[in-house]
């Protein structure tokens, strides 16, 4: 897929190979990407497909072998100010409280710590968390620790949104609330978001595009369009629409022999 102009991420030829004592091993091919300003993107794909590196690729943890990584149309090197990542756990330090763990990225960067400590309050409202500002970790439920690596992930004001199934270790109705609440925050702060998820349902429900990615090495095989409205509610989950769009993502996995 080649970048348009206003592309915020872009990704162009990668490929991605690790060393081995057996010799070399591809775990990413020729992915092309390209994602507009505040468009949510979900990437679906079977275990070891490579969704994770792809995250490291465009977060700037890794390099390509080949290929070239863009950030609004400059190459990422490293890692940047413009992405803030959510990852499959929390991570909290346990000795820290909720506002101090949120404002640990200001803390690392330097930043003036007076000038973000309303920012990351306003985002403690925004979650929902309200009252839990001087809580620590083990005072909080699964999906209230998730919530305070969001705020962490935003409170620098990212333009990207890079999420590592973030709510993959919540029971089903904490992560149909969790579905909500990142709705909601997205359609307030409209961050470029690349979510990456095992639930074709929670794909559906949150994304304006899916990628469905290959066995390893990874390789995109599908790019479908979202055209549900927001937004969205538990409800169009039972929606022909919604089921439509479901049925292409599974059609696809199963053609690739990973779905019963």
């Amino acid at each position: 897929m080649s970048m348009t102009a206003d592309a915020v991420i872009g990704l162009e030829g990668v490929h991605l190979s690790y060393g081995s004592r057996r010799g070399s091993v591809a775990a990413l091919e020729d992915i092309g990407i390209t994602a507009r300003p505040g468009e949510f993107i979900a990437v679906v794909g079977p275990s070891g497909c490579g969704k994770s590196t792809l995250l490291k690729l465009i977060s700037g943890l890794l390099q390509p072998t080949q290929g070239v990584v863009r950030l609004n149309g400059k190459p990422v090197t490293g890692p940047s100010p413009e992405v803030g990542v959510v990852f499959q756990s929390p991570l909290l330090m346990p000795w820290r409280n909720v506002l101090a763990n949120i404002l640990l990225p200001i803390e690392i960067r330097g930043l003036d710590m007076a000038t973000y400590m309303p920012k990351a309050r306003r985002l403690i409202e925004l979650v929902g968390l309200s009252g839990f500002a001087d809580r620590h970790p083990y005072e909080l439920s699964g999906g209230m620790q998730q919530r305070v690596g969001l705020c962490r992930a935003l409170v620098h004001d990212p333009e990207v949104l890079l999420m590592d199934e973030p709510f993959g270790a919540l029971d089903a109705m904490t992560r149909e609330l969790m579905n909500d609440e990142l709705q909601r925050i997205w359609m307030e702060q409209r961050k470029t978001v690349l979510l990456i998820t095992h639930s074709i349902s929670e794909a559906v429900y949150l994304a304006d595009r899916i990628l469905v990615m290959g066995p390893r090495p990874g390789r995109i095989i599908g790019d479908i369009t979202v055209d549900l409205p927001r937004p969205r509610t538990l409800d169009m989950s039972e929606s022909v629409e919604f089921a439509r769009v479901a049925n292409q993502v599974r059609r696809l996995l199963s053609a690739i022999g990973q779905m019963d």
